[in-house]
């Protein structure tokens, strides 16, 4: 939070120093911001890309894990997929975009499928590396007890490797908040990408600081929430020593 205030004084001083028309003081932004708030169009643009956000995120999610933890589980699997993951996660994204617009078009599924694009990598990842460090000790003993597939797969592998799945969703769905973006601004501009189109070829940079300021707030409360969710199940960490 300090760090914070600093950088807000630091923001505002700036602003007002009269540098750059590019940085308007964070003052004069948070009451655009009030104002924006208070718009119809602001609203409808949330419930776009919330909806967006929320498809997505929850395909890369219901997807990824168990892929990742299949990874983690059946080696010849893990050979096959790894490389293409490591591509994924690696390349730069945004270019396979207009490949996803040329054969589903431009509608919602689109933004969706360019969210999942952008979360789905580091899910499997990190789900992946935390079924690979699970005691052998624990699967053998789900085998003794005559435990079925179902039961080994949610009761030793996901709970064993949560703190590494959470992790990865975390992390997940902090690339899902750029993904939506992009999707919005390159695919079919609406939502906040068509806010952000407004804005910026206006020059209101008032306007769009107050947007970026909400989007920097969704990804720093997606991080805290999930960042203490980790903190409170760390200790199933544990249980594969």
């Amino acid at each position: 939070m300090a760090s914070l205030v600093v950088w807000a004084i630091v923001w505002e001083i700036v602003g007002r120093a009269d540098l750059t028309l590019l940085i308007p003081p964070l003052s004069a932004t948070l009451v655009r911001l009030a104002e924006i708030a208070g718009t119809e169009s602001f609203w409808e643009a949330v419930g776009i890309t919330a909806r967006t956000f929320a498809a997505g995120s929850a395909v890369a999610i219901l997807v990824g894990v168990p892929v990742g933890i299949l990874m983690g589980r059946v080696p010849l699997l893990d050979r096959l997929l790894l490389p293409w993951v490591n591509v994924f996660i690696s390349a730069p994204l945004s270019a396979l975009v207009p490949v996803i617009m040329a054969i589903f078009g431009f509608g919602e599924t689109t933004i969706v499928l360019t969210v999942v694009l952008f979360a789905i990598w580091i899910v499997i990842l990190d789900a992946r590396a935390g079924t690979q460090s699970i005691s052998p000790s624990l699967v053998e003993m789900a085998r003794v007890y005559g435990a079925s597939r179902w039961q080994a797969f949610s009761k030793i592998y996901v709970l064993s490797a949560l703190p590494e799945i959470l992790t990865g969703i975390r992390l997940g769905l902090l690339r899902a908040v750029k993904g939506v973006i992009i999707g919005q601004l390159l695919v079919s501009v609406v939502g906040f990408g068509r806010l952000f189109e407004i804005y910026s070829s206006n020059f209101l940079m008032e306007h769009m600081w107050a947007m970026l300021i909400v989007l920097f707030g969704l990804a720093f409360l997606i991080d805290t929430l999930l960042g203490a969710i980790e903190r409170r199940v760390d200790y199933f960490a544990g249980s594969r020593n």
